[in-house]
């Protein structure tokens, strides 16, 4: 609702001030005025509750009085706002404009998440908030306001999802987790799928001790559980066990070994000097056009590099199983499942925040953090992958019949 407020009203509040800091600061006008109204506001409402106006007579029906004020702090934007908030005798009263219990309006929770979801540690918030908006608010503050995401996350976790996901990437990430007074390891597993329009969209996340097929499992039934009905290609890293895990859910999926996944283990060990040679050479394996020449070229790279590297080829050759479906597919469909550049962009969001944090005090915690950063990452998911019209028309050719048309 607009409200007009004419220019002999202003004139009257700013008599007398003389900077800025007079009508804005922590001690100006503005800051009273707040004060002033929603006290105003709370006494209105009490009013209407009792049903009676202030230092008049209540009809004896009412069976109820006004009992003082108890005092109030609230938490802005930019200051703090101490309130007389009235009462009433029998203790019914609940304000609208300062509900009980509420410390803060709306939007500093917003800054306090937006904070925490860059990684920033409780202290870091609290010194934060103390150092630009001169607000004092302690760590239980500030954990009860970051509390009310772990709520968003199951709700997220447990939503309904599309009955196809034509190509499907699986990852995990390790965090350092405090717990019993040692630090450990723990993965977090990401599920990102390519949905019917091209859009990418996080399915959900995981937290276990270690990465195992058998995890995955638990996985892809939740993911099948919540509606999914098919998977055309699931692209995954080189993890023992998770063909057999995905094909036990969805037995008609194509499973494709991630080649970056592929390019950083055969790297792995490689010296610096022999780095870019040997690099380029690898790239005739996957960058081939058919299987044909990919093999041949393999076997050209086992010849030059197995005297010095013999585990690369292997790797190749052990793995050639999941590796061989992406020589079949056309261009269109090599760019969407070439690389898990999409779920890569996510790790890189959370690797942001697991450098600044370090270890985590526990799973909630994790869950938190790397909610907020997920959500951040997907905000720029606004537009379907490049070309996907093509990649789609192949798809429901390649897997005729398991493409709605």
């Amino acid at each position: 609702m607009a409200v007009k407020i004419n220019d002999a009203f202003i004139d009257e509040l700013v008599k007398g001030c003389k900077t800025a800091d007079d009508v804005v600061g922590s001690q100006g006008v503005v800051k009273e005025l707040t004060k002033r109204l929603l006290e105003r506001l709370l006494d209105t409402e009490l009013t209407t509750h009792l049903g009676y106006e202030k230092h008049k007579p209540r009809e004896k029906k009412a069976g109820n009085a006004r009992n003082g004020h108890s005092a109030k702090t609230i938490l802005t934007g930019e200051d703090e706002i101490k309130l007389q908030v009235p009462r009433d005798r029998k203790g019914r009263f609940e304000p609208i404009a300062v509900p009980k219990h509420q410390r803060r309006f709306d939007g500093f929770d917003q800054k306090i998440t937006s904070m925490y979801a860059r990684g920033m540690s409780l202290s870091e918030i609290q010194g934060h908030l103390k150092e630009i908006y001169g607000v004092e608010v302690s760590p239980t503050l500030i954990s009860n306001v970051t509390d009310a995401v772990v709520e968003d996350v199951r709700e997220w976790q447990s939503r309904p999802l599309d009955p196809i996901y034509p190509v499907m990437f699986f990852d995990a990430i390790m965090v350092k987790s405090r717990e019993n007074g040692k630090t450990e390891n723990k993965a977090v597993y990401l599920a990102l799928g390519i949905n019917m329009e091209g859009r990418k969209e996080l399915l959900g996340m995981w937290i276990a001790d270690t990465e195992g097929a058998k995890f995955w499992l638990n996985v892809i039934t939740e993911i099948k559980n919540r509606g999914v009905e098919d998977i055309l290609i699931a692209c995954i890293d080189g993890l023992k066990g998770f063909p057999e895990a995905i094909h036990a859910v969805f037995p008609r999926t194509e499973i494709q070994l991630c080649v970056v996944h592929m390019i950083r283990n055969s790297l792995k060990y490689v010296s610096y000097k022999d780095y870019k040679e040997l690099l380029v050479d690898l790239k005739g394996v996957y960058k081939a056009q058919t299987e044909d020449e990919a093999l041949q070229n393999l076997d050209k790279f086992a010849a030059k590099w197995d005297p010095k590297y013999p585990t690369i080829s292997q790797l190749w050759r052990r793995n050639w199983e999941f590796v061989r479906p992406f020589f079949a597919y056309s261009e269109e469909i090599r760019k969407v499942i070439y690389t898990t550049n999409a779920i890569e962009s996510i790790n890189n969001s959370v690797r942001k925040i697991i450098r600044s944090r370090g270890a985590f005090p526990n799973n909630e915690a994790i869950l938190k953090s790397m909610y907020l950063a997920l959500m951040n990452a997907s905000k720029k998911w606004t537009m379907p992958i490049r070309n996907w019209g093509l990649a789609l028309s192949r798809f429901s050719i390649r897997f005729e019949g398991r493409v709605p048309l």
